[in-house]
């Protein structure tokens, strides 16, 4: 009798998109022991799950480790990061979700619609109803079978779910003093062009060693970390429109499309080519 080695689980990511709900996307791999995350942030909520083993996750400025049946919770604009320990196993699955929609169901339920989105004050959780309702919201939206009338609904109810049971809001930081505020606003507004040091520092009206030890102070990373971050993120949006990798590449300051791949696969623990739909 001939026998059948057992399948390995497979390093490759793989992402769920659907054109009629494109207020979300997932993600999930299945072994993790060779995705690394430099450290990022951006301008969607984020929700996912270790499914099994365990990560060190970075958040701000803790460091911890996280086992199965964790769930972390990065609010927008949250510096974050998830990587392996010692090439040991993990697996997760993760949601990435326009935080406009997500506002507007914070106002559905009662939230005050004068204020923008509210930041959830978790930043991971243990519960395993949490957990459970993440990962069947996961295999709805994975299952080729669900209608997206049941795709829709399920995330909705999910998402308000979380508005319950982790929406008291964890204190921000207030108003950023308007220097620091228009040194990001100029990365910003000039992301796509070379920008030099002096260039942020004109803008702004501060020294050197000012800008970077308050701009770090504040956004959790060096003005250099922040550019990167910023044409990553806009080069991800580009992708998910079906541009090709070479002209993302040129338009959002990168050397050339070999530099804009590893740049990316260090922000996402993806190549381009497999983030593009």
């Amino acid at each position: 009798m001939n026998s059948v080695a057992p399948q390995q689980p497979s390093d490759t990511p793989y992402f769920w998109r659907d054109n009629a709900l494109p207020f979300i996307e997932a993600r999930s791999i299945e072994d993790g022991r060779k995705v690394c995350y430099s450290r990022h942030s951006h301008e969607f909520f984020s929700i996912g799950a270790i499914t099994h083993g365990h990560s060190t996750y970075l958040h701000e400025k803790s460091r911890q480790r996280i086992d199965t049946g964790t769930v972390v919770l990065m609010n927008p604009g949250d510096v974050h990061a998830c990587n392996p320990i010692d090439d040991q196993p993990w697996s997760y699955v993760m949601f990435y979700v326009d935080s406009h929609w997500l506002t507007a169901l914070q106002h559905d339920v009662g939230l005050d619609r004068n204020n923008g989105f509210t930041p959830l004050a978790a930043t991971h959780s243990q519960d395993p109803g949490l957990f459970l309702g993440l990962n069947q919201l996961f295999a709805t939206l994975a299952d080729p079978q669900a209608d997206t009338l049941h795709k829709h609904t399920t995330a909705l109810r999910f998402f308000t779910a979380i508005q319950d049971s982790l929406g008291a809001t964890r204190q921000r930081p207030g108003k950023l003093p308007s220097r620091i505020e228009r040194a990001a606003e100029y990365i910003d507004d000039n992301f796509r062009a070379p920008i030099k040091l002096e260039d942020i520092c004109a803008a702004a009206s501060l020294s050197p060693s000012y800008l970077i030890r308050s701009f770090e102070a504040r956004y959790h990373m060096t003005p250099h970390a922040y550019l990167i971050n910023r044409r990553i993120q806009h080069g991800r949006e580009q992708l998910r429109q079906g541009r090709l990798i070479a002209d993302i590449a040129l338009e959002t300051g990168f050397a050339d499309q070999a530099h804009f791949q590893r740049v990316f696969k260090k922000h996402l623990a993806a190549t381009p080519g497999q983030y593009r739909p």
